[in-house]
């Protein structure tokens, strides 16, 4: 009988979590204490012999984030900088961080890894911050890293503060037309069954480095409101104020190691 190398997940309640907990021929053990106490990091890691961990633990929607900055860099990057200090007393062997196209500065081109990082939000800010703990740190040891640049996500389950499911709400329980705001954006959206099938793909191939997790199709923000409006029958109208961004992934190095699979299309990633 082979015996599975178990695998440590923080942020296991979120939607990213959830779906790498359903994959069965892993195990798992869940991080449940604080990120930010390194006591509850250490007790975590003491009673377990972990050969890889999946550090997601992170604050994501960007109102949340903007709305708590100081608790938003605490979990973020000091949370990262707490398991880091600690696996490195460990004997672990690979270790991946869920990082953010948001490093990125927009580019109409797609963009590579090697592209100006330039974070467009606080979040991307945080998460760079992070990215470049890992690096340093794990450098030093035995531990090989894992940077995924995680592009856009969506899912049916996806909590609220997220852009898809607050469109979703704003639009099906709107009385009057509804005005929207700065969609004149381009995303480069990937799913999060997608997303938690490349994470293991790349822990089986040892894969080290810094590496894009997307699609490397853009989809235009208004598009997606389009069809949500669509689906509900409501009359809207688009308001935009800021200039348009670009985040699309140059994917050539993640098609190296991971087959992509086709998502079925946009609504798919929608409802």
């Amino acid at each position: 009988m082979i015996t599975k190398k178990k695998i440590g997940i923080t942020g296991c309640t979120g939607s990213l979590g959830s779906f790498l907990l359903k994959r069965k021929n892993f195990k798992f053990s869940c991080f449940k204490g604080d990120i930010r106490k390194k006591t509850d990091i250490i007790k975590w890691l003491s009673g377990e012999d972990f050969e890889a961990i999946i550090h997601l633990a992170a604050i994501v929607p960007i109102k949340l984030v903007n709305k708590n900055k100081v608790k938003s860099r605490e979990v973020n990057f000091k949370g990262t900088k707490n398991l880091v200090e600690s696996v490195t007393k460990t004997n672990l062997k690979w270790f991946f961080f869920a990082s953010t196209s948001h490093v990125y500065q927009s580019s109409k081109k797609k963009i590579k890894e090697s592209s100006k990082v330039n974070p467009i939000s606080f979040y991307g800010k945080t998460k760079l911050e992070g990215e470049k703990f890992v690096i340093k740190e794990l450098k030093k040891s035995n531990i090989k890293y894992c940077i995924g640049r995680i592009f856009s996500t969506s899912n049916i389950s996806q909590k609220k503060n997220y852009l898809v499911p607050d469109l979703i709400k704003k639009i099906r329980f709107s009385k009057n037309k509804v005005v929207l705001k700065n969609l004149n954006h381009y995303r480069d959206f990937i799913s999060m069954e997608e997303i938690s099938k490349i994470i293991l793909e790349l822990y089986k191939k040892n894969f080290e480095g810094i590496i894009n997790i997307g699609r490397g199709k853009g989809i235009f923000l208004r598009d997606i409101a389009k069809l949500i409006i669509k689906k509900f029958n409501k009359k809207c109208e688009f308001i935009d104020n800021k200039k348009p961004t670009y985040l699309i992934a140059d994917n050539s190095k993640l098609k190296r190691f991971v087959k992509i699979r086709k998502t079925g299309g946009l609504k798919r990633l929608i409802f």
